[in-house]
């Protein structure tokens, strides 16, 4: 992931002239005045609350910070909320209304919001800039940028090989861009994108790899059956792809994850479809439907985590088996938790330990080679999933070592340090929180 860039000079002394410079660094911040990634540009079409580029008065300050600083970005029925990763305090609040969806845009600051009609670019304050020679650093407020890449039904966005891919379900078009280009010229407008666009409309993602050729799912409004390898983008703009190779032996396609440095993996109701060095393999579910939609990956472990559903006809099934499924040797084992899990609950630790919330209210840690669960952290109280898939409902991000888990019934959040299985700190909200995700800074 690329980082935010930090001046140099960042560490030198200051002696009795700190606090005046400090003062002249605050004056000059103000004038400033936006951070780097504003400027005029075409607002998005819809589906964004007007005062949506707004952040509150009292969160909403830079700071002095000798380097960028995690953030956490979180949804509620209100907007979005940004916390400093590490004390867990607010340091912006925005408001924009409706359901929206949150992922990481790539390159270590920005966040992208899914609104329905658009990808909106939501700036998490982590740059850092110099004010004349004395190199101070400063974390600025977030914000909802007023630059958005426009859809019909914006839905899955995939970071992977340095590259973002924004898959837009009502046109199946799918967009690709280097996130560094939101850093660097995001004040000058969007950054050039190399597109494709899928035969016919459908729920899927597509994935980047590293040299250049793009996975995409295969499907429709009406079912989703596989996926196909395209070759890396060619003649006018960059913009031309070849279809290279396909599989279609994955129905009801969905979800995307990595494990190691490039095996690619998707869910089937049958099984996990396994991409690597050109080929594509099958991992088969015991069972005749056997769906495992939602996977984490992690690039120190072969094994990818997923969920495990048997029940083709439940308007809501709560399993309570995960699914690991080791890419290298192409065999699947089965984990049988005694407590349920949302797709909100897959994560991996730095090691590559599989981690699941359970409605428990734990986080069990599972060696994913040997299938042993080796902690339960108890970090909230039990809970049910809800029906309405939008709905609130205990979330689990991890950034490094720690894991992060939101507690809806209790408008909290709190911070697991997974090297010593406990609790660190905790906060309460000042919105329910809904989605959660992070920047590294």
């Amino acid at each position: 992931m690329t980082k935010a860039h930090t001046h140099p000079g960042l560490m030198r002394s200051y002696p009795q002239a700190l606090p005046a410079l400090l003062a002249v660094s605050a004056l000059l911040l103000t004038a400033c005045g936006a951070a780097p990634g504003a400027g005029s540009g075409p607002s998005p079409s819809g589906g964004a609350d007007s005062a949506g580029t707004s952040t509150s008065a009292a969160a909403g300050q830079a700071k002095e910070s000798l380097a960028p600083s995690p953030r956490l970005v979180l949804t509620h029925d209100a907007g979005i909320t940004v916390l400093d990763a590490k004390t867990l305090k607010p340091v912006g609040d925005t408001p924009l209304a409706g359901f929206n969806r949150l992922s990481p845009a790539g390159d270590g600051r920005h966040v992208l919001v899914a609104t329905g009609d658009s990808f909106r670019v939501y700036d998490a304050g982590v740059w850092t800039e110099a004010h004349g020679d004395h190199g101070h650093s400063y974390a600025a407020a977030p914000r909802l940028t007023d630059r958005a890449f426009s859809a019909t039904k914006a839905g899955h966005v995939v970071n992977h090989a340095g590259k973002t891919a924004l898959f837009n379900d009502g046109s199946g078009k799918v967009e690709v861009l280097d996130p560094a280009a939101l850093t660097d010229g995001l004040k000058t407008g969007l950054p050039a994108t190399s597109t494709y666009t899928a035969p016919d409309a459908h729920h899927g993602v597509a994935i980047t790899l590293e040299d250049g050729k793009l996975l995409v799912t295969l499907g429709n409004e009406e079912s989703r059956n596989g996926l196909a390898l395209l070759s890396a983008p060619a003649g006018d703009g960059g913009q031309g792809r070849t279809e290279l190779l396909r599989n279609e032996e994955c129905p009801g396609v969905h979800g995307e994850a990595v494990a190691g440095k490039e095996t690619v993996v998707v869910g089937c109701e049958d099984g996990m479809l396994v991409y690597r060095g050109g080929a594509f393999t099958k991992v088969a579910s015991p069972d005749p439907y056997g769906r495992m939609g939602n996977q984490a990956g992690s690039p120190a472990s072969p094994v990818i985590l997923g969920d495990y559903k048997v029940d083709r006809n439940a308007e809501l099934e709560r399993p309570t088996r995960i699914s690991l499924v080791n890419t290298d040797t192409g065999t699947l084992q089965q984990v049988d938790l005694g407590t349920s899990y949302s797709f909100r609950s897959l994560g991996r630790g730095p090691g590559g330990e599989a981690l699941v919330l359970g409605t428990d209210g734990a986080l069990h840690v599972i060696d994913p080679t040997t299938g042993e669960v080796t902690a339960a952290i108890s970090v909230v109280g039990a809970w049910t999933e809800p029906d309405a898939w939008q709905d609130p409902r205990p979330t689990l991000f991890v950034q490094g070592s720690t894991a992060y888990v939101t507690e809806p019934a209790a408008s909290r959040i709190h911070a697991v340090d997974l090297k010593s299985g406990k609790i660190i700190s905790s906060t309460d909200l000042d919105h329910v929180p809904n989605e959660l995700t992070g920047v590294t800074g």
